[in-house]
């Protein structure tokens, strides 16, 4: 078995459309491949190397690109051989968010949507927030777009110190504050207060802070952003690699997600290449067990603010980094690459897209060159780290099998 599973998650890098698209509104979302169409010469040499550009399907997306013959990620991709394990999931709970796409990785099912709010949310919710909280207010309350609604209220929070409430298409709370307003403890005591009061019929999957700064009236959101997930249901693979002695360690968002269950160690990041160095530094850490990584910006500062080149230059980043990561793997260990859902940075709104998503895999003990081809769940990747670990999670089937180059378990 590996001994050692690294685990980094692109937030919301999907490789186009599901079969059920039409139910979310997204046909003809494709992140990926949109992007190689809409940026010239682009290519992802190192994630080619892993096998992206031989997934099923995803030359056929983005023929439309200029990328020339020689790159990795083309529709002369399928020449390539491949130095390691790839594959597309498709995703069977009701959703397209990121609690929704890790809980389902981890083995929850969500059977039913999470409620969203396009309207704001209901007067007796905002009411019991006030008085619980014991702010004077809120601004706002409606779906906003995150840095156009501190642009828009920034001066009349400042002045009144009524947070910034607003939603999306998702099923969030969001509370925007600057930190000379409120810190962000105290920012936090309050998304803590709507966690307790957004239950039941009206359980969003997440409460987020939003704190912000103002210098000399340019609003820009800082890094302390901090999610208040709905608790995960007992039995998801951290869990059950925590009761079986299993280090699981968190890098960016994922201890937000999972509210802390099941993680022994969780530590913070600035952005999407801090998570890359804290990654390498908790690989210079840990002897046996689960590094679990977000990197965040590619959903969050680029797909929603529908940023094609800053996408772009995002996954380039990563891919230039990606040589470091494989050169810091122990010959016991496995790399696991993909998303958890889409966030088409061409397509209409700022919401995210119904996708497939990329599953890469690499290892010294692993076999080279396997086409996993459609795992039929997202949760066919926790049930291959729950295996190799000797445990079990309650959905997903494993892959080991295929990928362990010797076949022995």
């Amino acid at each position: 078995m590996f001994k050692r599973v690294i685990w980094i998650i692109l937030d919301s890098v999907g490789i186009g459309e599901l079969p059920d698209a039409d139910l979310f509104g997204d046909v003809g979302a494709d992140t990926l491949g949109h992007i190689f169409e809409t940026i010239k010469d682009y290519n992802l040499p190192n994630m080619g190397k892993l096998g992206l550009g031989n997934i099923d399907g995803i030359a056929e997306s983005i023929k439309k690109s200029d990328a020339t013959d020689h790159d990795i990620i083309s529709g002369s991709a399928k020449k390539l051989e491949p130095v390691g394990i790839y594959g597309k999931a498709k995703e069977v709970s009701a959703g397209k968010d990121t609690t929704v796409g890790h809980f389902e990785m981890t083995g929850i099912w969500t059977k039913q949507k999470f409620p969203t709010y396009p309207n704001g949310f209901p007067k007796e919710i905002i009411d019991r927030f006030i008085e619980e909280s014991g702010i004077p207010g809120v601004l706002c309350n409606g779906v906003a777009s995150g840095t156009e609604v501190i642009k828009q209220y920034g001066a009349e929070h400042e002045k009144t110190k009524k947070p910034i409430v607003y939603t999306s298409a998702d099923s969030v709370f969001q509370i925007a504050c600057n930190e000379d307003v409120y810190s962000p403890e105290e920012l936090y005591r309050i998304c803590m207060v709507a966690r307790k009061i957004l239950v039941g019929k009206n359980q969003v999957a997440r409460v987020i802070a939003r704190p912000f700064v103002d210098k000399n009236g340019v609003y820009t959101r800082t890094s302390n952003r901090k999610d208040f997930s709905v608790e995960p249901e007992d039995g998801n693979l951290l869990d059950v690699l925590n009761k079986n002695n299993i280090n699981v360690w968190a890098v960016g968002k994922i201890n937000d997600i999972f509210c802390g269950k099941g993680i022994n160690k969780a530590v913070h990041i600035e952005n999407n290449m801090d998570g890359v160095d804290k990654t390498l530094m908790l690989m210079n850490e840990m002897d046996k067990g689960l590094i679990f990584t977000n990197l965040v910006e590619f959903d969050s500062k680029w797909g929603h603010r529908r940023d094609v080149d800053g996408y772009s230059r995002g996954l380039v980043d990563f891919d230039n980094r990606l040589p470091e990561i494989i050169s810091n793997l122990r010959d016991d260990d496995l790399l696991i690459i993909n998303a958890d859902h889409g966030c088409d940075p061409t397509f209409k709104g700022t919401d995210h897209t119904r996708e497939y998503i990329p599953v890469l895999m690499y290892g010294k003990k692993a076999k080279s060159g396997v086409n996993l081809h459609v795992l039929n769940t997202f949760a066919d990747i926790g049930q291959t780290i729950a295996d190799n670990f000797g445990c079990k999670i309650s959905m997903g089937t494993s892959r080991l099998e295929e990928i362990w180059k010797n076949n022995i378990i």
